[in-house]
């Protein structure tokens, strides 16, 4: 991400952030957006607006205790799961939702993709304002991240943060 001047956005949980503090902190300190994805990482449609404003609220409270920053205002609903009630009650709480363009499988660390299956999705799917969908856990992402930077580069691509969207 340094090498290519990418700003990231990285969408923690309660337990990412208690596990982490210190990757959490560094996310930040490089400049990374660290958005809300709530406290447990339930379904935000099925949740009342005290639920809601518990979950949201509740890792923003968290992050600030654990690590000394702010999160910033950005939310991504657990599972792409949402409801008019639940993005209204997010932007009145002051956030963004923030969804994706491209996604694929590669949240199990248990069941990779491999790195040339993450190559040939950005290499097939890519597009003008994508907003991907890759999990910071996934190793075959870790491995093809250089290779997809360096081909995103070459054919002119930028990379911006969204608080450049904002």
């Amino acid at each position: 991400l340094k090498k290519y001047h990418v700003p990231a956005a990285f969408f923690v949980t309660k337990g990412f952030v208690q596990d982490q503090p210190e990757l959490v902190k560094r996310m930040k300190e490089e400049g990374h957006v660290v958005g809300d994805h709530t406290m447990s990482h339930p379904s935000l449609a099925a949740c009342s607006v005290d639920e809601i404003i518990q979950e949201v609220d509740g890792l923003a409270d968290y992050m600030k205790e654990q690590t000394g920053y702010e999160i910033d205002p950005f939310i991504r609903p657990p599972k792409g799961e949402y409801s008019e009630r639940s993005l209204k009650v997010c932007q009145d709480l002051g956030y963004t939702s923030v969804f994706w363009s491209m996604a694929y499988l590669d949240y199990d660390v248990n069941n990779q993709p491999g790195k040339d299956h993450v190559v040939e999705m950005f290499q097939k799917y890519h597009h003008p304002g994508m907003i991907t969908l890759t999990h910071n856990v996934s190793s075959s992402n870790a491995e093809a991240l250089p290779e997809v930077l360096e081909n995103l580069s070459k054919e002119g691509y930028r990379f911006g943060s969204l608080w450049d969207l904002r």
